[in-house]
């Protein structure tokens, strides 16, 4: 075992144990990790901070920077917050996150669904709170850190034996899955290259944006079901479930594209802070134009 595995193991130890503190108290702590990971990140500070000058223009510098710091506790606390979504007992997990819409998720069990979930700090507890109440199929990446990976798998298995996929694998399986009545949660909203992705705008800004979602919709007749998870104050989540898309997919795969990524920047400006800021969402430009990161 290398020291890196070790210290790793130490770490999931040490997560284990803060389980049992009370949610408001992890929250905390999480915030606090996360002022500390603002302090040394000066990479994901300055991604953080292009991302928000491109996607909010009219804030000021002060204001751009508190929008930051906010982001990082945000992202502390969710990252602390694995030791529930990991451990936590399910009566615990119900007590902690409410859940808006459940009825849509509910409503025909053998329809194909998609579960269109964007890239909020909190996601992993919508999957374990989710998981309470449905089987469902999800894609990860693979972590780097085989210990790491290897937690974050059984973790995320711990509900309901879901269907995980690797990235690498590719969507033929999920498309199986869902065939089999399993809900797949969905997040198409990273800068994955320009491979099967459209250049749409986001907040007013060309991304390249994965077009799988109205193609998935389309090759199996899946509902699409709009999912927000917002952290709430302390320790709290909400998971809410909107009804399904109507007339979706449309003629124009585009349109299709740009509907989901408005529908992302609706739920962004809800609550900024919790999106993922730090990843490089417009790194893939269209031909000719100057990198941004």
């Amino acid at each position: 075992m290398s020291v890196g595995d070790g210290a790793t193991r130490v770490g999931l130890a040490l997560m284990r144990t803060l389980a049992c503190l009370p949610a408001a108290w992890l929250a905390g702590l999480g915030q606090a990790l996360g002022m500390l990971l603002w302090a040394l990140g000066h990479e994901r500070r300055r991604v953080a901070s292009i991302n928000l000058a491109l996607c909010f223009p009219d804030l000021d510098r002060g204001m751009r920077a508190r929008r930051v710091r906010a982001h990082f506790r945000a992202f502390g606390r969710a990252f602390l917050d694995h030791a529930l979504a990991w451990w936590a007992s399910p009566a615990r997990l119900r007590r902690l996150v409410d859940v808006t819409g459940l009825e849509y998720l509910m409503a025909e069990p053998t329809r194909p669904t998609l579960l269109l979930v964007p890239h909020f700090v909190g996601l992993d507890m919508g999957w374990a709170r989710l998981g309470l109440e449905r089987r469902m199929v999800s894609v990860y990446s693979r972590q780097k850190n085989p210990v790491f990976d290897a937690a974050l798998l059984a973790g995320r298995s711990r509900f309901g034996e879901p269907v995980l996929l690797s990235r690498q694998q590719g969507l033929r399986p999920a498309l199986r899955a869902m065939a089999e009545g399993l809900p797949f949660y969905y997040l198409p909203d990273l800068d994955f290259g320009a491979r099967d992705a459209l250049f749409v705008p986001f907040f007013g800004v060309a991304a390249a944006t994965v077009s799988a979602l109205p193609r998935i919709a389309r090759a199996s007749g899946a509902r699409v079901l709009p999912v927000q998870v917002h952290m709430l104050p302390r320790g709290r989540y909400r998971v809410r479930i909107e009804p399904p898309w109507t007339d979706f997919p449309g003629p124009d795969v585009a349109e299709d594209v740009a509907r989901m990524n408005r529908f992302i920047e609706t739920a962004v400006r809800a609550c900024p802070e919790q999106y993922l800021w730090t990843h490089k969402r417009f790194k893939t430009r269209p031909a000719g134009e100057k990198p941004v990161y």
